[in-house]
């Protein structure tokens, strides 16, 4: 029996990319792993497609790490007009409902902006990927239908009047996973007794990914003219996504057994969690501390020496 062949080549790394309005996020999942011919390729968590910004997009063995990166906090920046609500929340839809927003001050909105922070349940809306019975919740939506969704615990830990002119407010978001910007504009603009929708909403920051440049998809394709000695440049190293997590130094006897799958005993290392691991050369992987002590090996890297 033959064996079926691989395509594309084993590349390594993570790639910031400033994800354009109105592509989607596997469409542009797809662009970069093409234009780096890379075998293997994955991205930690959507963008609708009018929403723009942070899209790290992980190749080869980062993709082993990517699960880790869809818990991460996020930092948007968000518009919303005040007086209307349409049907997907965003600018996307038809307005189905008005109500007058005059007389509201850049003083109300920031005296009610700080009882949003902290954590709280939100409703997903029915404009969501979430699935229902195995269908995704717009495409019910699309139908005229709607069904009832569960509460989610969320995190709100910054929030920021940037602007307020002509009935639009500008934020600056810091929130946790799972979050629905278009839900809470929604909330903020019930708080303030009218109505609201999303008309520009871009992600400026994902977990670890603080102060690193983002490219655009233009940028991208200009440096794959250059070849793929240029384009891998461009790519940060595996462990930049999981900086939060403490750091395992191991030796050569520790690491050769780990890598061998056997759980290890590291001194001074930390009681519960996960942790990144190292030898004297490189970046091993994540390992988890077991209830007896010992360190196991999570997700390992097949990475060259």
């Amino acid at each position: 029996m033959s064996r079926r062949k691989s395509h594309g080549r084993p590349v390594s790394g993570i790639f910031l990319l400033d994800k354009p309005l109105h592509m989607s996020s596997n469409k542009a999942l797809q662009i970069v792993k093409r234009l780096f011919n890379a075998a293997k390729a994955g991205h930690t968590g959507s963008l609708d497609p009018l929403a723009s910004g942070m899209l790290p997009i992980c190749l080869g063995e980062a993709t082993k790490v990517s699960q880790y990166l869809l818990a991460a906090d996020k930092v948007y920046q968000v518009s919303f007009k005040l007086g209307e609500r349409t049907a997907t929340g965003d600018a996307e839809g038809e307005v189905v409902e008005t109500k007058s927003s005059a007389g509201i001050t850049k003083q109300q909105i920031e005296s009610v902006l700080p009882s949003f922070l902290g954590e709280s349940e939100q409703v997903p809306p029915m404009y969501s990927a979430l699935k229902h019975n195995g269908q995704r919740l717009y495409e019910l939506a699309r139908k005229g239908l709607e069904v009832e969704r569960k509460a989610r615990l969320i995190r709100i830990s910054e929030i920021e009047l940037l602007s307020y002119q002509q009935s639009v407010v500008e934020l600056r978001v810091a929130c946790s996973k799972g979050t629905y910007i278009r839900t809470l504009a929604e909330d903020i603009a019930l708080a303030l007794d009218t109505l609201s929708y999303v008309t520009q909403l871009r992600r400026l920051e994902v977990g670890s990914f603080s102060g690193f440049p983002m490219l655009s998809m233009d940028q991208l394709e200009q440096i794959a003219e250059e070849g793929e000695l240029q384009l891998d440049k461009k790519l940060l190293p595996l462990d930049v996504g999981i900086m939060s997590m403490p750091e395992l130094r191991l030796n050569e006897d520790l690491s050769y057994y780990l890598r061998l799958g056997q759980a290890v005993q590291v001194p001074k290392a930390p009681v519960s969690g996960l942790v990144r691991l190292y030898d004297e050369k490189r970046f091993l992987g994540i390992g988890e501390i077991r209830s007896d002590g010992l360190v196991a090996p999570k997700r390992l890297m097949n990475t060259q020496a």
